[in-house]
């Protein structure tokens, strides 16, 4: 589902698309967050449309948007696309809890620059694969001071944008960095990308492993990870994604093989599209399931290489996922 065109202009009578905004905020993220860690005066404002974009996207398909993060992973650079695929995550939780319009703005500002204080080394720390060293944990505890110091520079004088991103490795419990501040010190803000950013690396292929199951990357938050959470925003996560996230492979007990394509009444029974018969078969056309139904109930989640699928995402969720 990667992008190659990302720069191709729409026309004035194509529908828009979730899909090619957000690999229009990823092309976009890439040309800005350099300037910013180069320390160019202003850079900060090209980051404004950016966010917006994202806000388009979500508010416009929150369903393709989710399936990105999963089906979209070619779309640029790790530090960047994950930036973006955060900043999706932290957009839906955001009008989930009916934030400010400018809160919002100011937090997915925040998502999109996070990790700009360790822009130089990002790259560095997506490959390596061993334990990091005390010079590298050190470079890593101080990054959120200085993206917030870069983006000082820059221009930005945004107080709930530059919190989040100094706080958004803070944990609840205080055992968190760069300040081990807990509870309610943590601003919201920061609260919802330290969720969105756990998500969305733990669903992320590095090059020294595979991603995990999503499924599995909720269970783990909550277990492993569930005394440095904010349990309530934990919960909201939960039941925006659902048990079964948006792009998520499945087997249905019919023996059929799909793809989640949206999310259903509740957390465990999304509407899938298969794709594979009960035999093995490539089907002509995706069949629309409802997992409520005992024959279409999800039995297993399957990795990318267990179902073996390949389609294009309009083919599953219409305009609004067009390159």
């Amino acid at each position: 589902m990667a992008d190659t065109s990302a720069d191709v202009p729409r026309t004035a009578t194509e529908a828009p698309s979730a899909l090619r905004m957000l690999n229009l905020v990823t092309a976009g993220l890439a040309r800005v967050l350099p300037a910013i860690a180069a320390g160019q005066a202003g850079s900060h404002a090209s980051l404004v449309p950016l966010a917006q974009l994202v806000e388009e996207a979500v508010a416009l398909d929150a369903d393709v948007a989710l399936a990105c993060i999963l089906h979209n992973q070619g779309a640029g650079d790790f530090a960047v696309r994950h930036s973006v695929d955060t900043a999706v995550i932290t957009a839906l939780l955001a009008r989930a809890l009916k934030l400010d319009d400018g809160v919002i703005r100011s937090v997915l500002l925040a998502a999109l620059s996070m990790n700009v204080g360790m822009l130089e080394r990002h790259a560095d720390f997506q490959h390596k694969a061993g334990p990091l060293d005390a010079q590298e944990r050190a470079y890593l505890r101080a990054h959120p001071q200085a993206g917030v110091d870069l983006l000082r520079a820059a221009g930005v004088t945004d107080a709930v944008w530059l919190q989040a991103v100094l706080q958004h490795h803070e944990n609840i419990d205080g055992s968190g960095y760069p300040l081990g501040a807990q509870g309610e010190a943590i601003g919201i803000g920061a609260r919802l990308i330290m969720l969105a950013d756990r998500y969305c690396a733990r669903v992320s292929r590095r090059s020294y492993r595979q991603p995990l199951l999503p499924n599995v990357a909720l269970r783990e938050m909550l277990m492993a990870d569930k005394a440095t959470l904010d349990a309530p925003l934990a919960s909201l996560l939960v039941r925006e994604l659902g048990i079964y996230p948006v792009g998520t492979f499945v087997k249905l007990l019919n023996g059929e093989i799909g793809v989640v394509t949206r999310k259903g009444l509740n957390a465990t029974t999304p509407h899938v599209q298969s794709l594979i018969g009960p035999r093995g078969a490539r089907l002509d056309v995706p069949l629309r399931r409802d997992t409520r139904v005992d024959l279409h109930a999800i039995r297993e989640v399957l990795s990318a290489e267990q179902a073996g699928l390949q389609f294009r995402p309009d083919q599953l969720w219409g305009s609004s996922a067009r390159i």
